[in-house]
């Protein structure tokens, strides 16, 4: 597959499924603008742990994209650091020997967001952040673990997983300590 523009990794590859699934029964119509987005560097991206933010500038339209990826499982991150003791350099043989111990370490999205006016969960803004990773990814395959919280995960010995929320409910609020000390009367 050296001849793939996105994906020429095992590792790469794991992202394009995310934009080109193989249970996908009819063509994606968006896949060749999303493509080309990405190749021509029109998504400017970070990667902050497990959450990718980007922003793609077309015409006079900005669009700004959030894509969460969902954490690895303690028992998975215990696994595949079995199988790959030493993950300074990540192969393609080391991705064979991941899927041959029956682990995963294809990213699965917790959730996307896009500001477009599509208003659809696979937007071409989307997708062309798929195609961006995958190409961040085949040059630094460790940054497919990476996203996944593999290493932040794999540095932390608590064997209890502890979720953040991602949003607080108002009512666990004390309004009249929210915004300071009352003031004595």
């Amino acid at each position: 597959m050296a001849d793939n523009e996105f994906g020429y990794t095992k590792w790469g590859m794991d992202w394009v499924r995310l934009a080109e699934p193989i249970r996908q029964t009819r063509p994606e119509p968006l896949l060749p603008r999303a493509r080309s987005v990405a190749r021509n560097h029109g998504v400017q991206a970070t990667v902050d742990g497990r959450i990718v933010r980007a922003t793609i500038h077309r015409g006079s339209e900005a669009s700004v994209i959030h894509v969460e990826v969902a954490p690895l499982a303690r028992a998975a991150i215990t696994a595949i650091g079995e199988v790959i003791p030493d993950t300074a350099v990540l192969t393609d043989d080391m991705h064979r020997a991941v899927v041959a111990a029956d682990l995963t370490v294809a990213p699965v999205l917790a959730g996307t967001d896009c500001s477009c006016k599509a208003r659809i969960a696979r937007c071409l803004h989307v997708l062309a952040v798929f195609y961006d990773m995958a190409r961040r990814v085949d040059e630094n395959p460790r940054l497919a673990l990476e996203v996944q919280g593999y290493f932040l995960a794999a540095q932390d010995d608590s064997p209890v997983h502890v979720e953040v929320p991602r949003w607080v409910p108002i009512n666990t609020f004390d309004p009249a300590n929210y915004f300071g000390e009352a003031a004595s009367a």
